[in-house]
This record gives C-alpha cells, sequence and structure tokens, in this order.
C-alpha cells in the first residue's frame, strides 16, 4: 500500500503533508516554555471573621 504510486496519489501527498505538518508542531512545541499561571494567586488579603 505505501509504495512509489500511493504517494504519488492526491491521498498519498495529503498524508505526506499530515505527516510534515504534525513533525513541525512536535518540533515546534518542544521549545516553548510554559510560564506558570498566576490568575490564582489573590492581590489583597481575605480575613475571616469566626
Amino acid at each position: 500500500m505505501y509504495n512509489r504510486r500511493f504517494f504519488q496519489s492526491k491521498l498519498g501527498q495529503a498524508a505526506m503533508a499530515s505527516i510534515a505538518a504534525m513533525a513541525a508542531f512536535v518540533a515546534l512545541s518542544t521549545q516553548m516554555q510554559a510560564t506558570p499561571a498566576f490568575a490564582a494567586a489573590s492581590q489583597h488579603h481575605v480575613v475571616q471573621v469566626a
């Protein structure tokens, strides 16, 4: 199934484009550094009275 004739077809070309896009996504996503989210940190103190 995966021979030269398959990769010359429209489906084979779409498969190759999909594989290339996934490889590029993995290569780019490994270079990103995630920063911690500070949305949960409050800017003021909460005082509770019992």
